[in-house]
């Protein structure tokens, strides 16, 4: 376990007070076999069984009895062939103790405890599920087919889960900035690979052994191309060709679960033409102004639509916009180049906490998504930032050719788009900066004691010398 037994403790100790009533099931996960069962992938541990247990071993429930004050660790202890394969590992009954818990019991007694709860009318809360074997289980554990599951989880539990582990302890900070430092490796090393002739492959797979030669994972599958303005853009075998930019966009997941997430778009000949400079400082301006507004109460929304109006006024300098800039952004004209949220909220998942849905993770009562507009529907947070919240801060400007085409054919916002100078930048791709903020009592802070390059000098004097 990371953290002490108490922290544990006091996690469980606080969700129960929120909760009030019921029985709470926390399922961990499985081993998921790659192609058959014992060829399975790196055990990754559920992050909210992980936020209130602390323990990575494979198949275990946490279960929480909120009306007896009781909690219980369940899971069947290894036997024999495992050991001799494995290794010997701790009791179920030492696990629980280890963080905590004062009961455990083998796995067949939890439908025994769901049962008399359900006989005695307490209700059942659960989290909706994302893998299909804890849904098979929660299928017979409750009655509720996989398909209703997602709609029918508690959403008390959602909230009191969101509202816990939205807010970052100074150790779970300290877990991050290390994610954060592995990351820097990462980025720096692509930076300094980045050169004519060397394969966008070569270089993602170097940055998943930096994370691995940590003990770590990469946090989530790396982006990294050419084509920066595809969104995820996955690394291929093409070489890399000079006059073009790299976009990579990668990260680090330390054993606990906690990330780093962060962008870099790199001239792969060392030098940005003076094309690649006029829309590089304009993401530059947006990435920065996105740190001057952010501060407890301040809404997310408020800052994405700042940045969106700040860089449609820039690109309205180029010629790339027209028109009265408050109406193009109301009608969604700027997200012909970002296309997507400013960021989105980061800790033991690198979206973090996305698997609970991203309407209840980003927004609440007060401001609510607008699912009809594209490039606004993809905000994943508009809510007032909370003091220990940790977001990212990654504004993009894109030229996605099929999108101008077809925007172009539709006449949508032609009156505040240069569709003949926009098809001149088709051959252009796509600029991301992205970094990991701290939102502090009074403002906000960098994550990582050094930060990776991205102002244009410094990009290309680390360029220079590297």
């Amino acid at each position: 376990m990371l953290f002490s037994k108490q922290t544990y403790i006091e996690r469980r100790q606080v969700l129960k007070k929120r909760i009030g009533s019921g029985l709470i099931i926390l399922p961990g996960n499985n081993d998921a076999p790659a192609n058959y069962p014992s060829n399975a992938y790196k055990f990754r541990q559920d992050s909210t069984f992980l936020y209130y247990f602390g323990q990575h071993r494979d198949g275990l429930v946490g279960v929480i009895d909120v009306d007896a004050d009781q909690e219980y660790l369940i899971g069947n202890d290894i036997d024999i062939e495992d050991i001799v394969w494995f290794g010997s590992v701790d009791s179920v009954s030492d696990l629980a103790a280890q963080c905590g818990v004062a009961n455990s019991a083998p796995m067949a007694q939890l439908q025994v405890m769901v049962d008399k709860a359900k006989q005695q009318g307490q209700r059942i809360h659960f989290l909706p599920p994302y893998r299909h074997d804890i849904m098979i289980q929660l299928m017979d554990l409750t009655g509720i087919h996989p398909s209703r599951q997602r709609e029918e989880a508690s959403k008390d539990l959602i909230m009191a889960v969101i509202d816990q582990r939205a807010v970052k302890t100074t150790e779970e900070i300290a877990e991050i900035e290390r994610a954060c430092a592995i990351g820097y490796d990462m980025h720096t090393t692509a930076m300094r690979l980045c050169r004519p002739g060397v394969t966008e492959q070569y270089i993602a797979g170097t940055l998943e052994g930096i994370a691995s030669a940590h003990g770590c994972k990469v946090s989530f599958q790396s982006i990294l191309s050419m084509h920066g303005e595809i969104m995820h853009g996955y690394p291929s075998p093409q070489p890399l060709e000079a006059g073009r930019l790299m976009l990579c966009d990668c990260g680090a997941e330390t054993n606990e679960n906690y990330c780093s997430d962060n962008t870099r778009t790199t001239p792969i000949n060392g030098k940005f033409d003076s094309r690649q400079r006029d829309i590089y400082n304009i993401v530059v301006a947006g990435h920065d102004h996105a740190l001057e507004m952010c501060a407890p109460g301040v809404k997310w929304w408020d800052v994405h639509f700042s940045v969106a109006r700040l860089m449609a006024e820039r690109l309205k300098d180029l010629g790339l916009m027209r028109g009265n800039i408050d109406d193009a952004v109301e009608a969604g004209a700027h997200a012909m180049f970002f296309p997507h949220g400013l960021g989105h909220m980061m800790g033991m998942d690198v979206h973090d906490m996305e698997g609970l849905g991203q309407t209840y993770v980003g927004f609440d009562d007060e401001v609510r998504p607008n699912l009809e507009q594209f490039g606004t529907n993809c905000l994943r947070c508009g809510r007032r930032l909370q003091e220990g919240w940790v977001m990212t801060d990654e504004p993009g400007i894109y030229f996605i050719p099929a999108l101008i085409d077809e925007w172009r054919a539709k006449g949508h916002c032609k009156e505040f788009l240069n569709f003949d100078l926009l098809d001149t930048y088709k051959d252009f791709g796509g600029i991301r900066l992205e970094d990991d903020i701290l939102v502090t009592h009074d403002g906000c802070r960098f994550l990582g004691e050094k930060l990776i390059p991205y102002h244009i000098d410094e990009v290309e004097e680390f360029l220079a010398n590297r």
